[in-house]
Order: C-alpha cells, then sequence, then structure tokens
C-alpha cells in the first residue's frame, strides 16, 4: 500500500508540474494534478476488464484444443 501512495504522490506531482510549466497557472496544474489521475484511474479499471475478457478468452480456447487434442489421442490409440 505504501508504494501506491508514493507513486500517487509522484503522480500528481508530475501532472501538476507539467500543467504549470505548459500554463504558469497554479489553479491549472492544480486541476490538471486532481482531474487527470481521477480520469486514468477510471479507464484503467475498464482496460482491466476488456483485459480480463480477452485473458479469459485465450484460457478457455487453450483449454479446448488442449481437450480435442486428448480426445484425438485416445481415439487413435483405441483403433
Amino acid at each position: 500500500m505504501i508504494k501506491t501512495m508514493t507513486f500517487s504522490v509522484m503522480h500528481f506531482s508530475i501532472a501538476f508540474l507539467v500543467a504549470y510549466l505548459i500554463t504558469g497557472s497554479f489553479v491549472v496544474g492544480g486541476l490538471v494534478a486532481i482531474v487527470e489521475p481521477a480520469i486514468n484511474t477510471v479507464a484503467f479499471y475498464f482496460h482491466e476488464l476488456v483485459w480480463s475478457k480477452i485473458q479469459n478468452k485465450r484460457e478457455e480456447g487453450e483449454v479446448k484444443g488442449a481437450m480435442e487434442t486428448i480426445g484425438e489421442s485416445y481415439a487413435l490409440r483405441s483403433c
């Protein structure tokens, strides 16, 4: 949890610094530092959902392929 917190502080700091350097405004820097990580957090959640579905489909395909191979081996041995 400490690693997550330190990463969050670093992320907010970098977002603020970049926005401040580009605009020269503390207000804009502060808004970007709050809004950008929040949007990234939501986007990451949906990214993980999609990624999980892709992984599940791959694993189902591997299991299905393995089961077909097992069936073929059994059929060849029983002839």
